[in-house]
């Protein structure tokens, strides 16, 4: 008889699992949730918080706590960014889903994938990139401005549904993607859209969306066109200005319905410029930005030599 049916359990999740997401939770740190719980003041009653939260995931009763909004000024002075705090023992939950979602999608992820992904980093991005820039001359800077607000909740299911055939992870992530925010002003603001961002599950979940809606589509769709992503910033490598041009009009209209459901709306205008350095925006003649549908980042890139 498995560990499963002796437990008498709707899921098998090891309490080891549990464990484990609690060690990197304390690693990383953070601050208190909604419930004003502190790692240090979780770990006073260290097994039986662990235990109730195995309880509960591993018989589908587990029910996530609204997310504390914390207001964080934007560093280019362009307004604020709303990042999204999870309990102590929230933040424990998501970590045991996310690691049984990250052993099955780290595979199949693209190698210019940078961002919250095992030994990779912004710097590994950035070598790249400039490594890059000394074979092409022309560059497309992209951003989809608050993606982690817009994120469609469909097409994040319907990755995660593609690449897990756990029950509980699916329906553990549908319940953390509908989870409300509560405001500093203490009023609860219900979602129909977007992960917030600071909740451990959240990064994988914008990487898997994004392998879809943008680095398997650029393969797809310019398979000798090189780029970098670093969760939603990236950078596309073009040998001509028409070639750039090219690009950057595909990316503007969309091209397929997974990408018309965010790129028309929230890719961010495009620019690049040549290795002369007197740049030529292509962003602001793009059909997008013609139809005032560009509201991301707009700064031209030039290839250092």
């Amino acid at each position: 008889m498995s560990e499963l049916k002796l437990s008498g359990k709707s899921f098998e999740i090891s309490k080891r699992e549990v464990w484990d997401a609690f060690e990197r939770v304390k690693a990383n740190k953070g601050a208190p949730g909604v419930d004003g719980c502190s790692i240090e003041e979780f770990e006073k009653d260290l097994k039986n918080n662990l235990y109730k939260i195995w309880n509960r995931m591993s018989s589908g009763s587990y029910l996530p706590p609204p997310v504390r909004a914390v207001e964080i000024p934007k560093s280019h002075g362009g307004g604020i960014r709303i990042l999204g705090v999870p309990t102590v023992s929230d933040r424990i939950a998501q970590t045991v889903v996310a690691r049984r979602l990250e052993a099955r999608v780290e595979p199949i992820f693209h190698p210019d994938s940078y961002g919250y992904r095992p030994g990779r980093s912004a710097l590994h991005a950035v070598e790249t990139c400039r490594r890059r820039c000394w074979k092409t001359d022309w560059v497309i800077d992209l951003d989809i401005q608050k993606f982690f607000d817009s994120v469609p909740w469909d097409l994040v299911v319907k990755a995660v549904e593609a690449n897990t055939d756990l029950p509980w992870v699916v329906l553990y992530v549908k319940r953390w993607l509908q989870a409300p925010l509560r405001l500093p002003d203490g009023t609860l603001q219900q979602r129909d859209r977007g992960t917030p961002q600071g909740s451990a599950v959240s990064p994988v979940l914008a990487n898997l969306f994004l392998h879809y809606a943008f680095d398997s589509w650029m393969a797809r769709r310019f398979p000798g066109v090189t780029f970098e992503r670093y969760v939603d910033d990236a950078v596309v490598h073009c040998v001509s200005e028409a070639q750039a041009r090219l690009v950057v009009a595909a990316i503007a209209c969309g091209c397929t319905p997974t990408r018309r459901r965010w790129c028309t709306a929230r890719t961010g205008n495009v620019a690049a410029r040549t290795s002369t350095r007197r740049s030529r925006s292509l962003g602001s003649r793009s059909s997008s930005a013609e139809r005032g549908t560009g509201t991301g980042r707009s700064s031209a890139v030039s290839c250092p030599r």
